[in-house]
């Protein structure tokens, strides 16, 4: 047919299309409207099925298996052909696409594949490596109602066919809502209900404090699996909780650490020395494995080297009225060093305690984010950072989990005592730096020393395993006197094990009689020359730390209290706690004892918090009373004339321990016990049922198991119930966030003061 002959409209409609294709609109695409949506944060969890065009053009094509059944391609016609997916949040805006047979959609050299499992920075033990499952949500630039991919990996774009690096180029994609998918691998919280925003009649805020925690100790001691297990993976629970065999070798014997602390006072000090030398426990010391079977671990109670502190398990106690947590960063430069250099254990990075430090701290933002990720969207998620009392009460008053940042580790600002080769002691310069430095990294609460001796004071005194940490890390003899200081301590008490080890000194900065320098390299040559005095035996007595607060020390408090900062002082041996108690005291400023201290009550008059545990077993004979110890800390507090309140300091992660099971073959108790937690049981504020803890494939019984991780914090509130302690009397716990406040912000009241005295 001539095209004389065809008809005008046709023509006229013909141009037109044709000169629109020259238009600026030539990119948009023609295709149905897209789904509404909530936005780019909006898909986690869901199950979806994906379309893809090319810009510019209008047919789109599903994404679905390839040919083969070893990679993806956009293929299909449409949504019944095409692979359903559940978008599984990774960060914010970042997503897992995990098909309904458990694939992952993978990018590889520009290849879209099709993998069963992935690898991870854990695996490969480095933190730059990446799989390339994870996309990055983006609106497209072509099309406001759709999207784009960006590759995490690559930083490249989707196309229908690859990568690309322009975003300009990248495919215009859409997701449809499907049914079908497969359940991504997490674990469950067990409870049913959500939380109510609520306060007490006076004002002040309601829930319970945890003073004390350690929630990414996986960061610390080199960041591989000395501390094995992490809070949360941005590729989920097997990448955050696996097996441990990897780092602690067939039947956990290169779990040299875990082994040592776990036996406390009942140390066997010739395994040790054998484990030491041969990288070894001399027999079995746990079973390794990881999610889903979970065959020994978490079990908080008798286990010190296992995460305790997944994410799903610490929303399960914040269902139970946890409101306010501190987490403090924590690691152990000799710790590391010692299983690293001897390849008992590998690690990813650096042992100094300042770069675990950092790291935590930065992980716990990403802990944040990966919680808003899972709640759909930012600050949306329970688990908010906060660096002031108003901030707190805010977050806390919507419903919310305030944390809290702080550092608790030997090295605090690189202030050694014995300084590495090439670095000089801090001065009060270096300390206003560092100071400065992690206040603007939101940290809000100090220990000044942990373990070993440093700059700003001697050690904790801690006994055991830590007489021979402080001996590297110093190269000094133990300072140990009977002479002390008629005050209580939680660690500067008792004897001394390792006896051959002791040498009191007159000068604590005299200059150290060995040089430990080598131990990094060679702990076991290091340690080697020195195996007579590590064997001299105990010394029995009632003994101390023969140094207190240096000049630095008190320069580091007076500097602390300057800014308003928390000061944590149960870590200071009796010499050092005695002098700080008495700068405290001229200041009328408060501090922290969260590992249990009051100072027979006088902490209390200064406005400051301590915390308490719940007895063990219960008294058949005296039903009501596993709460006396809180009974009797409130009524010191009342006589000091301050808020009725205490709280918890399980002190999780931290080789701390927490309660054992009253029941069964491990009971911790001597008499039967009764009335054992049953299911469903209802929180304190009566708006959560909690069923059955499950960890993977096991259950736990917390009976007979005990507080095996944070989420088991209802059941033991609902066990101190059961045993017949009233609500009125756990009221000062529920209170116990709201005298943590009241603490923080005298804390705030008495820095500007001080700063305006100046």
């Amino acid at each position: 047919m001539r095209a004389s002959a065809l008809p005008l409209v046709f023509i006229f409609s013909s141009l037109a299309l044709s000169l629109s294709a020259c238009s600026d609109d030539a990119d948009e695409v023609q295709r149905e409207a897209a789904p509404e949506n909530d936005g780019i944060y909006g898909f986690v969890d869901g199950c979806y099925t994906m379309d893809a065009v090319a810009p510019g053009k209008a047919k789109a094509k599903f994404l679905a298996p390839a040919d083969d059944g070893q990679g993806f391609a956009f293929s299909a016609a449409d949504a019944a052909s095409a692979s359903r997916f559940t978008m599984r949040a990774s960060d914010l805006a970042t997503y897992l696409f995990y098909d309904e047979e458990e694939q992952y959609f993978v990018a590889e050299e520009g290849e879209f594949v099709r993998k069963a499992e992935l690898s991870s920075d854990i695996f490969e033990l480095d933190d730059a490596y990446l799989p390339g499952a994870q996309w990055q949500l983006e609106v497209s630039v072509h099309d406001e109602t759709r999207f784009q991919l960006r590759h995490l990996k690559s930083g490249q774009y989707l196309t229908t066919g690859g990568l690309t690096e322009s975003a300009d180029e990248a495919a215009v994609v859409t997701l449809y809502p499907a049914e079908g998918c497969a359940e991504y691998p997490e674990l469950t919280v067990d409870a049913e209900g959500e939380v109510t925003p609520r306060q007490f009649d006076d004002g002040s805020v309601w829930g319970i404090v945890e003073t004390h925690s350690h929630i990414l100790s996986n960061f610390g001691f080199g960041g591989a699996g000395i501390f094995h297990g992490s809070a949360f993976h941005p590729l989920g629970v097997e990448h955050a909780l696996p097996s441990c065999e990897m780092f602690h070798a067939a039947e956990g014997r290169a779990d040299l650490f875990g082994f040592g602390f776990d036996q406390g006072d009942d140390l066997d000090q010739d395994a040790l020395l054998q484990g030491i030398v041969t990288g070894r426990t001399p027999e079995f010391n746990h079973h390794t494995e990881g999610y889903p079977e979970f065959t020994d671990w978490p079990s908080a109670h008798d286990s010190s080297t296992h995460q305790t502190q997944y994410y799903t398990w610490m929303k399960r106690a914040y269902l139970g009225g946890l409101r306010l947590m501190v987490q403090h960063a924590t690691t152990n430069q000799i710790i590391c060093e010692l299983l690293a250099g001897s390849d008992t254990q590998p690690i990813r990075y650096s042992c100094n305690d300042m770069v675990a430090v950092d790291r935590i701290i930065e992980e716990t933002r990403n802990l944040e984010r990966y919680i808003d990720a899972q709640e759909g969207g930012p600050g949306k998620g329970w688990f908010r950072i906060v660096e002031s009392p108003e901030e707190a009460r805010q977050v806390i008053n919507e419903g919310k989990m305030a944390i809290v940042l702080g550092i608790e580790t030997s090295n605090l600002f690189d202030c050694f005592l014995t300084p590495p080769d090439g670095k000089e002691r801090c001065t009060e310069q270096d300390v206003v730096e560092k100071l400065d430095e992690y206040y603007e990294k939101g940290v809000r609460v100090i220990f000044p020393v942990h373990k070993y001796d440093n700059g700003f004071s001697a050690g904790d005194g801690h006994r055991s395993i830590i007489e021979l940490g402080n001996f590297i890390q110093t190269g000094h003899k133990s300072n140990f006197v009977e002479d002390c200081p008629d005050i209580p301590s939680v660690f500067d008490k008792g004897d001394v094990q390792f006896g051959g080890l002791n040498g009191p000194r007159d000068n604590y900065f005299a200059d150290p009689l060995y040089d430990m320098s080598g131990f990094g390299d060679d702990p076991v040559g290091t340690l080697f020359d020195h195996v007579g005095m590590l064997n001299g035996g105990p010394l029995e007595g009632d003994y101390c730390m023969n140094a207190g607060l240096t000049p630095l020390g008190e320069f580091l408090i007076e500097e602390l209290m300057k800014r308003g900062m928390v000061i944590e002082i149960d870590h200071l041996p009796r010499r050092s706690y005695e002098r700080a108690f008495e700068m405290l005291e001229t200041n009328d400023y408060p501090a922290v004892g969260s590992h249990g201290n009051n100072n027979n009550g006088k902490l209390y008059e200064l406005g400051g918090v301590s915390k308490f545990n719940f007895k063990s077993c219960s008294d058949p004979s005296q039903p009501g009373t596993r709460d006396d110890n809180l009974q009797e800390r409130i009524a010191l507090i009342e006589a000091a004339g301050g808020y009725p309140a205490e709280g918890f300091g399980f002190d999780l992660n931290g080789f701390a321990g927490a309660p054992g099971p009253r029941f069964g073959d491990n009971s911790v108790c001597s008499e039967p016990q009764e009335n054992p937690v049953t299911y469903p049981f209802d929180s304190f504020s009566g708006e959560v049922t909690f069923t059955e803890p499950r960890v993977g494939d096991r259950t736990i019984d917390f009976n007979t198991e005990g507080f095996a991780h944070i989420g088991m914090l209802p059941e033991l509130i609902e066990d101190v119930r059961n045993d017949g302690v009233s609500d009125e009397d756990l009221d000062p716990l529920f209170r116990s966030a709201e005298g943590y406040l009241r603490m923080w912000e005298k804390s705030i009241e008495r820095g500007e003061a001080l700063g305006s005295a100046q």
